[in-house]
């Protein structure tokens, strides 16, 4: 079986959202399907989208793995960006980001250090 995935975010407002996610991800989106969506590739066949649909906003939770992540975490705080939360399981950890609306990213990896 071949593995990807194309992970949808719903915002309330498009273009704060959009702020937001390239402060994130650290880049502009892959491509813009429309006028309310913009796309990330975050690896081959994995995606993250935002689309505007206030209906749906606020409810996403997505956790992204990585390989370094103390230098994700550093790169995203040197973009502006400070997680609301850590959750630490022994070597492994995850970074809690909030956007806006309430929706739920998280940065997750194992750590060289544990406290």
């Amino acid at each position: 079986m071949a593995v990807g995935i194309f992970a949808g975010i719903a915002v309330r407002n498009y273009r704060s959202a959009l702020e937001w996610y390239k402060q994130l991800f650290g880049s502009e989106p892959a491509f813009y399907p429309n006028d309310v969506e913009a796309v990330w590739q975050l690896a081959e066949d994995r995606y993250v989208y935002i689309i505007e649909d206030a209906e749906r906003a606020g409810g996403a939770v997505s956790m992204i793995w990585v390989d370094d992540l103390e230098s994700e975490v550093a790169k995203i705080a040197e973009r502006r960006l400070q997680p609301v939360g850590v959750e630490k399981h022994d070597d492994v950890w995850k970074y809690v980001y909030h956007d806006a609306d309430g929706n739920e990213t998280g940065l997750g990896g194992k750590v060289s250090r544990s406290e």
